[in-house]
Parts: C-alpha cells; sequence; structure tokens
C-alpha cells in the first residue's frame, strides 16, 4: 500500500483548492492508499509565523511526510506564486524533506498566466527540497471548476484526465511498490 501525503497550501478551507484535496483524498483511498492531509491553514498561526519547528502540530505533519512515498501539493496562485500560508509550511519543513519521494503539484489559478507558477515557482522548491521526480502536475483554471447537483465539484474532461493521469502515475509508479 502506498503512503500519500497531501498538503493543501490555501488559506481557506472553504476554497476551491482545498475541495480539491478533499476529493483527492476520497479518490487515493478508494484506490487503496494510505493518505495523511494536511490543511496548512488548520495548523497553529503562531507555530507558522514564529517558525515553532518543535510544536506538535509541525513535527505530526513532518512525520506524515517522511511516512508519504508521494506528496501533492496544492495551491492557489496568489500574485504569480503559491500561496504565503504554504511557503510559510514548507519554510518549516527539513532541507531534503522530499527526498526521495514522487511529487504531484496541482495549482488552482484565475488566469492561463498563472500556469508558469508549477514551473517558475514550485518546481524549484521541490527540486531544492529533494524530490526523486517531480511529475508535471495540473493546472486549473477557476473558472472551469464546476458543482454538480450535489455540489460536489468536478472539471472539463481533459483536466479530470490529467487528474486521473496524475493519479495513476502515483498508483503504478515501480519506484512505490
Amino acid at each position: 500500500m502506498t503512503t500519500i501525503t497531501l498538503i493543501s497550501g490555501s488559506p481557506s478551507r472553504q476554497s476551491k483548492t482545498a475541495e480539491i484535496a478533499n476529493r483527492l483524498e476520497k479518490e487515493l483511498l478508494k484506490r487503496g492508499h494510505h493518505v495523511h492531509v494536511i490543511h496548512v491553514q488548520d495548523l497553529p498561526a503562531e507555530d507558522l509565523l514564529h517558525a515553532k519547528f518543535d510544536s506538535e502540530a509541525i513535527v505530526q505533519t513532518h512525520e506524515w511526510i517522511r511516512e508519504a512515498d508521494a506528496v501533492m501539493v496544492l495551491s492557489p496562485v496568489y500574485k504569480g506564486s503559491y500561496t504565503g500560508i504554504l511557503k510559510a509550511f514548507l519554510d518549516l519543513l527539513p532541507e531534503k524533506a522530499f527526498s526521495g519521494k514522487i511529487i504531484a503539484p496541482i495549482v488552482t489559478g484565475g488566469t492561463i498566466a498563472h500556469l508558469l507558477s508549477i514551473e517558475y515557482a514550485l518546481k524549484p522548491i521541490f527540486s531544492i527540497m529533494g524530490a526523486k521526480e517531480i511529475l508535471h502536475g495540473v493546472f486549473i483554471l477557476d473558472k472551469t471548476i464546476q458543482r454538480d447537483e450535489t455540489g460536489e465539484i468536478f472539471f472539463p474532461s481533459d483536466i479530470e484526465e490529467r487528474i486521473k493521469e496524475v493519479l495513476e502515475s502515483i498508483s503504478n509508479n515501480q519506484a512505490l511498490i
């Protein structure tokens, strides 16, 4: 069984990005994976802002990342990059926290211009943190996120297919078996 940690860097629990993290958790559990979800906005603000590396909440997230075979990092794009709260969290991780791990970035943004945030903002930090492999990731334009009659989110078929490819890459990666 593969262990996957999801990190949602949204500052709001009600955001589309947080909902995507919850949807991915359900899908990964259906596929038989062990899943940890870190909603960074749920961590104590004082721990993040004052860099309390020894805080119980922060130490727990480090353990979940250490246990993970793969990490999916989700963030909305603000001002051309990932969120400040996600940056504060990443700064508290050990230098090589992603060493030997497969990383999958999932980003939501208001314009197609935000697509480059995966390549120019997220991938460099994942590389510095020792990622074994960084998947292409998925960029989701905010206006393409839809809701069905039950309130669940869904995407256009091309986005659904890219999410499926990322999940299959993680599920089927020989390095994880």
